[in-house]
């Protein structure tokens, strides 16, 4: 568990943080330093299966050390003075994205229980106001949770839960308030606006309400951040008496917990890397007993849909692409299981929506998304088409499960997000909201989908953003985006944030790896495991492809992962340093086997099924030979920008730092290298719209006067 450096170690951290900005010759005008801070070497040795490697920086593990805070301020500190010069660029990028943000906007309002629900944000403040009216859209606003009032006082802040009770009276939000994703769970009364006086510590993202609003399960954490305990409590009572449901004892699942579109049940999802196991409860009787719907069995995944009578589940048991099976709601066990669309080779089922009337099968073709509807009785298939070469549609908010309308979201590169009502009956589609973005014209820019060979043959997609017009004559600069893992497809969405890169002439580029399920879910398990290595040699093959095909200059390349991707980038920077001129880690995940062998570690045992756990000498040797703190070299490596946030849940702030660190100590160049660590923030950087654009646009500086561009 994190904890924050004690107040009676303030002065000697002052004195810390004064010795190291004077180690990188600090200039009271803000101009360049002259080196950057140096971290001690204090060596660990780690012994394991017969290899002896010596870790120098394992101390700033420890967040109690007072040098640990002080290696980060002046790591800021040396980062702030190297971008000085940046400034104005900074702030030139920071108003070409604002220029691109409908800044008064409204969401598309949906419908809930007699009520349309919407959010809205207003212009100078950085979050959301959460806003309800009764029966038509032309009733009076009611604000349920203003975003900017509860986040005024606070360096960071962001909601988990928000979930509003059948009757429309109780209301349950969860907040963070640094970044640790630990919420605090509490009830608002709507009739009165009065905040009840319960407030439930270390909850988690998900929640359900009963029936009768009554009482509202919710999810805790265990101390390495796995949420596994399922609880009821009774609104209006106190903690004290809340009910324990379920304890998962398994450190390799995760617990939810959801309510059924249709209402019937709340369902607890539990889930490892490689299995899942549901129960249900019936919404009408919170204090009944929770139900099996099928046991876990290794490697078989399945997710669960309540339609009219019957449970609809896609499963990956005797389909690797999945397929759907039906089940009553009374019987369990896989036994029970009858086949509505089996399994085939080259469609992968991603999930399914039950409404009273219509099932909608979300799949994936060749790896291009598709909707399909169809009736419960054999009613034809209706397909739903798109007309652009790489997209990416999502399920809307689709509350109300009498309804013969699908509500979904489709966007593109160049189509801001859309959403649109199919009705499932006549087919009419209805356009009822396009994002705004001002000084955005489509007509101004083109998309590719190109394919690159990996060095086994496979064909790795590449989708390509660049202006129209675009001379493919090999000297422009470019940015390569990756992420592959954990089945995560990078479909290509619509981001004004990388605009002012094309609008300067460069193409950005998003690699759809092996280790996503871009092309179904061989594509995901052919990159984890024994096989992750092949996550690394797509991202390189999409890199030479681009400048082999003379879309980007051989040393104008710029590219940039997080989290699972900063894995993808600290791997790829060992393996190829000269392919790529500049590098944009973003809380990286670089420390992979010190981090696989400590199970304390927030995530580290839920992930033995997607990285192997190195107290095998075979995942140890596989895990090893890619690792990329365990392979820095002395050798030059590109420029480099690596941010981290201090109270990170997921990826420890340690392993950024000390991958610097020991970059630092070894590599051979003079290119930049820098580290950044949000001090108030985690996992995902700002919370607050306007502090994130800030610092994406000094990420963008830092690449583009990096690559020269101007």
């Amino acid at each position: 568990m994190l904890r924050r450096v004690h107040t009676d170690c303030s002065l000697m951290l002052v004195a810390v943080v004064a010795a190291m900005l004077a180690s990188c010759a600090w200039s009271p005008r803000g101009e360049r330093a002259e080196g950057p801070p140096a971290a001690p070497k204090e060596p660990v040795v780690r012994d394991i299966h017969g290899e002896r490697f010596v870790d120098e920086f394992a101390w700033l593990k420890n967040r109690d050390d007072p040098r640990t805070i002080a290696y980060l301020q002046a790591e800021n500190a040396y980062t702030e003075s190297v971008m000085s010069p940046t400034r104005t660029l900074q702030k030139r990028l920071y108003n070409e994205i604002l220029s691109r943000v409908q800044e008064d906007d409204t969401t598309a309002p949906y419908r809930k229980h007699g009520y349309w629900y919407y959010s809205r944000t207003e212009k100078g403040k950085p979050y959301a106001v959460y806003c309800r009216k009764q029966g038509t859209l032309d009733a009076a606003e009611e604000v349920i949770l203003d975003g900017n009032a509860m986040g005024a006082k606070e360096e960071y802040f962001a909601l988990g839960v928000v979930e509003v009770s059948d009757d429309g009276r109780m209301l349950a939000y969860s907040i963070d308030t640094n970044g640790s994703e630990r919420y605090t769970l509490r009830f608002k009364d709507l009739g009165t606006g009065r905040v009840l006086r319960e407030s439930i510590e270390g909850t988690y993202y998900t929640g359900a309400w009963s029936a009768d609003g009554k009482a509202f399960f919710y999810v805790t954490t265990d101390d390495a951040m796995r949420p596994y305990r399922l609880w009821r409590h009774a609104v209006g009572g106190e903690q004290a008496g809340d009910a324990l449901l379920h304890e998962e004892k398994d450190e390799r699942f995760n617990l939810s917990v959801t309510r059924s579109r249709c209402g019937r049940f709340v369902l607890m999802n539990l889930e490892s890397q490689a299995a899942n196991e549901w129960w249900s409860l019936r919404a009408d009787d919170p204090t009944g007993t929770l139900r099996l719907i099928a046991e876990r069995r290794p490697n078989v995944e399945y997710s669960v849909e309540a339609g009219p009578d019957r449970f609809y589940i896609v499963t990956n048991e005797g389909a690797v692409n999945f397929r759907l099976v039906e089940s009553s709601f009374e019987t369990a066990g896989e036994a029970a299981w009858r086949t509505v669309i089996p399994g085939r080779d080259d469609v992968t089922i991603e999930g399914v929506d039950c409404f009273a009337r219509q099932l909608v099968v979300y799949e994936r073709d060749r790896g291009q998304q598709r909707i399909c509807i169809r009736g419960y009785k054999g009613e034809p298939e209706q397909r739903l088409s798109f007309p652009d070469a790489a997209y990416t549609i999502d399920a809307g908010d689709n509350e109300e499960f009498d309804s013969h309308v699908l509500r979904f979201e489709y966007e593109s590169p160049i189509t801001p997000a859309t959403i649109f009502d199919q009705d499932m009956e006549t087919g009419e589609r209805t356009l009822v909201k396009r994002q705004p973005v001002p000084n955005f014209d489509p007509a101004d820019y083109e998309v590719e989908r190109r394919f690159a060979p990996a060095p086994d043959g496979r064909q790795v997609p590449i989708t390509i953003l660049h202006r129209k017009g675009f001379a493919r004559d090999g000297s422009a600069a470019g940015l390569q985006y990756g992420y592959g893992s954990y089945g995560f497809s990078m479909d290509p969405g619509f981001s004004s944030q990388v605009l002012p890169l094309v609008d300067r002439g460069m193409v950005y580029a998003i690699a759809h790896v092996r280790g996503g399920s871009d092309m179904g879910r061989e594509w995901y398990e052919d990159g984890r495991l024994r096989r992750k290595k092949n996550t690394f040699t797509d991202f390189i093959a999409c890199a030479e492809f681009l400048i082999r095909e003379k879309y980007v200059a051989p040393d104008r390349l710029a590219i940039r992962g997080g989290s699972a991707g900063g894995l993808l980038m600290g791997a790829v920077v060992n393996m190829r340093p000269d392919l790529f001129r500049v590098v944009i880690a973003d809380v990286p995940f670089v420390d992979v086997i010190n981090t696989m062998l400590d199970p304390l570690i927030p995530l580290t045992v839920t992930e033995y099924e997607q990285w192997g756990n190195p107290t095998d000498p075979g995942d140890y040797a596989y895990m090893r030979s890619y690792s990329p703190y365990d392979n820095v070299e002395a050798k030059a490596y590109p420029h480099m920008l690596v941010l981290a946030g201090l109270n990170d849940p997921r990826v420890g702030y340690w392993e950024p730092a000390k991958w610097v660190a020991r970059l630092r100590s070894m590599k051979t160049d003079a290119n930049v290298l820098l580290l950044k660590t949000n001090m108030e923030a985690g996992h995902g950087g700002a919370s607050g719209r306007y502090d994130a654009i800030k610092e994406e646009a000094f990420i963008e500086a830092f690449i583009l006067e990096r690559l020269g561009v101007r």
